[in-house]
């Protein structure tokens, strides 16, 4: 296992290894669901059998009772589901039958996920030795007793798959899922309460859930109390969403199928106290034609080529009367003046919606490097007449060459930092974090974009006066520029020697 932390999965080695032997015998786009299925299955299997074995050591007899596993949400395995009955069948030919009765069995119990779960591992195109190689590196190689269980692992297992086939591929991955340091930080700075209704309208794999239960779990101690909503038009993710959910024992509504949220609403009459969102970036023909008249563009009509201000719209029309927003954005929608967004964006401010923005770091998502904004819209808030900018883009640590990720500490801040503001207790901090009313929003031209607002750091003068800096460092360059000629020089050579002229 890796270090923990949010950008990673913990075994990315492991997917990879199965995927690459899976190469070849089944078509690129059946890779994730092969693995995503096994995922499952091996993930349940091990806080199972956590649990399982800790009974039997008390031995009161309750290793079989569904209750004793309830009480600590863990879900229930049948024997014939149980990792174990499959690992002893990897090199029969039935192991792709024996997966797909355990997939059954699972459904059997739990009727949230009926045919829900993939059953494709018997299909005669899939290689049974080549399943008993992927089964065997489940088995041997991939340790999830310690996986952290506030991670959307489901998802980030389909977007690790999707980025890595598609650079293999020489094509765009397409999907990405929300980075967890992402949604924990909405989820601190939103706060989400026992009894309470959390939405989410394009919900993915319902990542934005898991951590909202954690959250209460943590400041509550009840797990069960909170309501969850959301919708998915993407057929795949809709059932990884329920996987996702059924994991961790969270009842939710997802509607009978997956839809579109925008021309089949299936929450229609919902009215969430907090809604969660990433919406897809500057989606385009979203249908907007079908859809002028629509009760929920109550700020103006969504232009057609890009649906941010449709999300933002139908996100507000489904709150309830003291109910807030944390979405994700692409950075446009701040400041756009296009197809009539700029307007759109005027209305919702002067409607004294807009209670905070945050601009967030570069490389937080797990297959794109877009920067993203979170954005916080209140019904009700408690400062009134203003809002918090917040400019985090310095904020975090590089866990690799390709992944960026905010420590417990930056989220914290955060939090932190939008309380103060709440409790109008904040003072602005030059660079990163200021207060500022409607009508200096306005001067602005109802731009949202932070850097406008909180200004730049004010750095500390080391007292070295400017010219005698100069003169150091570029005496300092010119050395390490003499020094650079030298190794290329020596390159050169070494080169030649072996008969390679550059």
């Amino acid at each position: 296992m890796s270090d923990k932390n949010n950008a990673n999965i913990g075994f990315e080695k492991q997917i990879w290894d199965a995927a690459c032997v899976l190469w070849g015998h089944i078509p690129a786009a059946e890779y994730r669901k092969v693995i995503v299925g096994l995922i499952f299955l091996r993930y349940i299997s091990s806080a199972f059998e956590r649990k399982f074995n800790e009974l039997v050591a008390v031995g009161d007899g309750f290793e079989d009772d569904k209750d004793a596993y309830l009480a600590d949400n863990i879900f229930f395995v049948p024997e014939q589901a149980r990792w174990s009955t499959i690992s002893a069948a990897a090199h029969t030919p039935e192991i792709g039958a024996v997966i797909d009765d355990a997939m059954r069995a699972i459904e059997a119990e739990n009727k949230s996920l009926k045919n829900v779960l993939p059953k494709n591992y018997a299909n005669p195109d899939l290689d049974k030795r080549v399943l008993g190689d992927v089964v065997d590196i489940f088995t041997n190689n991939m340790d999830m007793d310690d996986t952290d269980d506030s991670k959307d692992l489901l998802g980030r297992t389909y977007e690790y798959c999707i980025a890595q086939f598609a650079a293999h591929e020489g094509v765009k991955g397409g999907e990405f899922y929300t980075p967890s340091s992402i949604v924990k930080t909405i989820v601190s700075i939103l706060k989400p309460f026992d009894n309470c209704r959390v939405y989410d309208p394009c919900c993915g794999s319902g990542g934005m859930f898991v951590q909202s239960v954690k959250f209460i779990k943590a400041h509550s101690n009840n797990r069960g109390e909170v309501s969850v909503y959301g919708q998915e038009s993407n057929a795949d993710t809709w059932k990884m969403a329920k996987m996702n959910m059924a994991i961790r024992g969270i009842d939710a509504d997802f509607g009978p199928y997956h839809a579109d949220t925008f021309f089949n609403d299936l929450h229609k009459s919902l009215k969430a106290d907090f809604i969660m969102a990433n919406p897809p970036f500057n989606l385009s023909n979203w249908g907007q034609d079908k859809l002028l008249d629509d009760i929920r563009w109550k700020y103006g009509v969504p232009p057609a080529g890009n649906a941010n201000y449709a999300w933002i719209q139908h996100m507000i029309h489904h709150l309830a009367p003291n109910g807030k927003i944390g979405l994700v954005l692409a950075n446009g929608a701040l400041s756009t003046q296009s197809s009539g967004e700029g307007e759109i964006r005027k209305r919702i401010i002067e409607a004294d919606l807009v209670e905070g923005i945050v601009a967030m770091p570069t490389q937080l998502f797990y297959s794109v490097t877009i920067p993203v904004t979170l954005w916080f819209i209140s019904k009700n808030k408690q400062q009134k007449g203003k809002t918090l900018f917040i400019d985090a883009r310095n904020m975090g640590y590089m866990v690799d060459r390709k992944h960026r990720d905010l420590t417990d500490e930056d989220i914290q801040k955060l939090a932190d930092t939008f309380e103060s503001f709440q409790n109008g207790t904040l003072g602005d901090v030059k660079g990163f974090c200021a207060a500022v009313t409607t009508d200096d929003i306005a001067k602005q031209d109802y731009i949202l974009t932070p850097g406008r607002y909180v200004g730049i750091e004010e750095h500390e003068d080391d007292g070295e006066p400017f010219d005698e800096k100069m003169t150091r460092l570029t005496s300092e360059l010119s050395d390490m520029f003499a020094k650079s000629h030298e190794l290329e020089e020596e390159i050169r050579k070494k080169l030649g020697a072996i008969g390679y002229k550059v």
